[in-house]
């Protein structure tokens, strides 16, 4: 069966110690992916779904991590709508959507089945992981996908870009949709949406965003879809929280202690601060200990829903130990 600590927080049952998992788990801090990494480019370990799979399950065995998650890339998606993406190191777009060419990109159905690595994927790696370990999926945030597809020097007007819009509305909702329902079907429990380019979105184009078109993607999810927003206002994140999402990840500037207080039926993943797991050990300790002595001063039943974890991916020059000291620190001190 599925990791009990994670069922019981998608379901916001009261329990003692919380499931936890890494954004960016697998990845380049760890020696499993580095090791991998020499004989694999980046685009073949997510495309090939056997590399994928094992990507995917080195930091469950090494660290314990309560769940797995589908080793992938955001941008896929765009790749899978025509669009001609490198990665050198990072992504590279040769060229850039705009309301000339942006008709080009629009086949919904060419993209999806391009997407099928993602499904094989997640299907072998739930066959190779343990019973009592989850599996979750994701996709970007329409909005942090858009801004890769512009370009981040270009200003976006939710209000007046009209090919915009119709591009949200048309294209990327849809196959969002159609994204994460493969991902379900091909094993995930959840499927988190990760919006991390949210800095530099304006109240009026965050109104609209909201309305129009998360929305969309909230709209019955269930227990099945959760939303990640990072560079959001406490303000700005109450808003967001009452969308229709299954539950929501934040970022360490976000005061999870008080959703978690308030909460009733929504899990809540994160936050600690990403940056301290490259601080000295004493310095690290210190900054942990404060951050359980935060959530320890909950009651359990006040803390149903948490999901412990980082307020963003996990830095490239962590220290593989202090991830084993993060883990083993939150099991003994909420037991």
């Amino acid at each position: 069966m599925p990791n009990k600590r994670f069922q019981n927080a998608l379901n916001v049952k009261e329990q003692k110690t919380p499931p936890i998992w890494f954004m960016r788990q697998a990845g380049r801090y760890h020696t499993h992916y580095q090791d991998l990494k020499k004989k694999h480019t980046f685009e073949n370990l997510c495309k090939t779904p056997e590399l994928a799979a094992e990507v995917a399950l080195g930091p469950v065995k090494e660290f314990d991590f309560d769940l797995a998650i589908l080793f992938s890339d955001i941008l896929f998606i765009l790749e899978g709508l025509g669009m001609d993406l490198v990665f050198d190191p990072g992504p590279i777009l040769k060229e850039k959507l705009n309301e000339s060419n942006y008709k080009k990109y629009q086949n919904v159905e060419n993209a999806i089945n391009f997407l099928e690595f993602q499904a094989k994927a997640l299907q072998i790696t739930r066959n190779k992981l343990s019973d009592d370990k989850s599996l979750i999926g994701f996709v970007g945030g329409p909005w942090t996908i858009l801004r890769y597809a512009l370009g981040k020097n270009r200003n976006i007007n939710l209000n007046e870009d009209i090919f915009i819009n119709e591009y949200l509305e048309k294209v990327l909702i849809p196959l969002l949709k159609k994204n994460i329902t493969l991902q379900i079907k091909a094993g995930a429990e959840v499927v988190m949406i990760l919006d991390s380019g949210l800095d530099d979105i304006n109240t009026l184009n965050l109104e609209i965003y909201l309305k129009n078109f998360l929305s969309e993607l909230a709209t019955n999810s269930c227990k099945n879809i959760g939303y990640y927003a990072k560079g959001l206002s406490n303000e700005n994140y109450l808003k967001l929280c009452k969308l229709d999402f299954a539950g929501f990840g934040c970022d360490n500037s976000i005061n999870l202690k008080n959703l978690l207080k308030n909460n009733h039926n929504k899990f809540f993943q994160g936050n600690f601060d990403q940056n301290n797991l490259l601080l000295n050990l004493n310095d690290f300790k210190k900054e942990l200990n404060d951050f359980c002595n935060n959530f320890i001063s909950l009651s359990p039943k006040q803390r149903a829903g948490w999901i412990c974890g980082l307020g963003h991916g996990i830095n490239k020059d962590t220290n593989e130990e202090h991830v084993h000291i993060f883990i083993e620190t939150i099991r003994k001190t909420f037991i």
